[in-house]
C-alpha cells in the first residue's frame, strides 16, 4: 500500500476524524467540526460522544433546534447520558424554554450529582422564571462542589440581590473578587449592594474600580450618578449622566435623571431640554411629563405646565400628587374653581398636602 493510502485511510478513521473534529472545535472552526462530525457519524451512527459534541457546534451556531435533535440522538443511544441531558437543556434554555429545560437538568443532576455546570445552568433557569430560591439553592451548591469559581459566588450574590439579602451578596461579591480582581461586574454589583445599605463611600469606591477596568458601559456612570447625587456631589453625577448618554444615547431614564440633577441645581432650562429629550424617546411616562411641568413652573411657562400634568393625569389618573401641584398651577392662573376641584381629587387619592391648600384657598 503506497503513503497516500495510509494517510486518507488513517483521515477516515472515526476516532481520528472525531479529534480532528475536536481540534477544529477548539480553534472556533465550527464549519469544519461539523462536517467532520457528520463523517464520523456517517461510519458510526451509534457514537454518542460524536452526537454531543455536534450538538454543541451547533449550539456554537445558534442552531439551537438542531443541537437539541443531536443531542436526542445521543440520549437514544444512552439514556443515562448526562452531558446529553445538560446540553440539550442549555439549547432549550437558549430558545427561551426555561420549563423544560429545568427538567433536562434535573435529569442530568439525577445521573450526575456532582455535575456543577448542569446545577449552575438550572440556577439560571429558575432566576429567569423568579424562582430566586431555587436559584439560590442551585448556586450554592455549585459553590459546594467548586469553591474556587468566582462565578458561582458571583451567581449566588446577584440573587441574594435580588432577595434584598444585602450583606450576604456583598460576601459573596467580595469572594468573587478576591479570586477574580478584574472582573468589573462583581466591583459594579457589588457596588450596588453597598448603595442600598446606605455605605456611599464604600459603593463610590467601587463604581470607581468598575469604571476603571470597563469604562465604555453606561450603567457603571449611571449607577455612579446616583451614589454620587445620595452625597449631593450633583456636579459629579451631572458628569456620570452626560457620559451615560453619550455611552447610550437612546435611554430616555437618563435624560430624566440627568434631568433631575439640573433641576436640583436651578438649571431648569437645562433640566427641561432633558426631560424634552426624555419624552422624545418615550412619550407615553407620566413622570416625565410631571417633571417638565416643574422645571416650566420655574420658568413662569405656567400654561406649558398644566399641559404636561394633564397629560400625566391622563396616563396616570391615580397619583394624588399630580393632581395637587395641576391645582396649584391652576390657582396660581386664577383657576380657583378647577384647581379647587383638583385639591379635593388629590385629597380623595390620599395627598397630605390638599387638606391644608383647600382651607387656605377654596373657602
Amino acid at each position: 500500500m503506497s503513503l497516500s493510502l495510509v494517510l486518507i485511510a488513517q483521515a477516515q478513521d472515526p476516532e481520528m476524524l472525531y479529534k480532528q473534529a475536536e481540534k477544529k472545535f477548539e480553534k472556533n472552526d465550527l464549519a469544519g467540526a461539523k462536517a467532520d462530525l457528520t463523517k464520523v457519524l456517517k461510519q458510526k451512527a451509534n457514537y454518542k460522544e460524536a452526537y454531543l459534541m455536534r450538538g454543541r457546534v451547533r449550539m456554537s451556531l445558534e442552531d439551537f433546534y438542531g443541537a437539541i435533535g443531536d443531542m436526542n440522538l445521543a440520549i437514544d443511544l444512552d439514556t443515562t447520558y448526562a452531558d446529553a441531558y445538560n446540553f440539550r437543556g442549555l439549547a432549550k434554555y437558549y430558545l427561551g424554554d426555561n420549563e423544560s429545560s429545568i427538567e433536562d437538568f434535573n435529569r442530568a443532576i439525577q445521573f450526575n450529582p456532582e455535575y456543577i455546570d448542569a446545577y449552575t445552568n438550572r440556577g439560571f433557569a429558575f432566576y429567569d422564571i423568579e424562582e430566586l430560591e431555587a436559584a439560590y439553592f442551585d448556586f450554592s451548591k455549585a459553590i459546594e462542589l467548586n469553591g474556587k469559581d468566582a462565578n458561582n459566588y458571583f451567581n449566588r450574590g446577584v440573587i441574594r440581590t435580588e432577595l434584598e439579602e444585602y450583606i450576604g451578596a456583598i460576601d459573596d461579591y467580595t469572594k468573587s473578587i478576591q479570586l477574580d480582581g478584574n472582573d468589573a461586574d462583581a466591583y459594579n454589583f457589588r457596588g450596588v449592594a453597598y448603595f442600598a445599605v446606605g455605605k456611599m463611600d464604600e459603593a463610590l469606591a467601587d463604581y470607581n474600580k468598575s469604571i476603571s477596568l470597563s469604562a465604555d458601559d453606561p450603567i457603571k456612570y449611571e449607577n455612579r450618578a446616583l451614589a454620587k447625587s445620595s452625597v449631593e456631589d450633583y456636579k459629579g453625577a451631572l458628569e456620570d449622566y452626560s457620559k451615560s448618554i453619550e455611552l447610550f444615547p437612546d435611554d430616555p431614564d437618563i435624560y430624566n435623571l440627568r434631568g433631575v440633577i439640573k433641576y436640583t441645581m436651578e438649571d431648569y432650562q437645562g433640566a427641561k431640554e432633558d426631560y424634552d429629550m426624555a419624552l422624545e424617546l418615550d412619550p407615553e411616562n407620566p413622570i416625565y411629563y410631571e417633571n417638565r411641568a416643574l422645571a416650566k413652573t420655574d420658568l413662569e411657562d405656567l400654561e406649558g405646565a398644566l399641559e404636561d400634568y394633564s397629560i400625566s393625569i391622563e396616563l396616570y389618573p391615580s397619583d394624588p400628587d399630580t393632581y395637587y401641584m395641576r391645582a396649584m398651577v391652576k390657582l396660581a392662573l386664577g383657576n380657583k374653581y378647577d384647581g379647587c376641584l383638583d385639591l379635593n381629587t388629590a385629597l380623595e387619592l390620599g395627598s397630605e398636602d390638599a387638606n391644608a391648600a383647600i382651607k387656605k384657598s377654596c373657602k
